[in-house]
């Protein structure tokens, strides 16, 4: 299936939901890794990390010198529309049964 605008450069998931994506595939990545993966700096997957753990969706815990991410499979979408929804629904929806989370 081709893609019916290739000149229009847009998703329906944001930055957030990608970073987040990569840390339940890989929860020690790299923050160079993540932002390879999602095609945005370095400095940008820091920012939204930093976001994602001050909301309490992920929670980050030191193993030597790698940090290694958790999900909180529990935490309700922000935005009213999805706001009964959790993150695990939605890490359900977009890689399935096998995430754990």
């Amino acid at each position: 299936m081709t893609d019916p605008a290739p000149d229009r450069p847009w998703t329906f998931l944001t930055n957030h939901t990608h970073v987040l994506l990569c840390l339940v595939r890989e929860p020690g990545g790299t923050l160079r890794q993540v932002a390879e993966r999602v095609g945005i700096t370095e400095r940008a997957v820091q920012r939204i990390i930093r976001d994602l753990e001050q909301a309490g969706v992920i929670t980050r815990t030191r193993e030597g010198r790698r940090n290694r991410y958790t999900v909180n499979p529990g935490f309700h979408l922000r935005h009213p529309l999805e706001a009964r929804r959790t993150v695990g629904e939605l890490l359900t929806l977009l890689e399935g049964e096998e995430t754990g989370a």
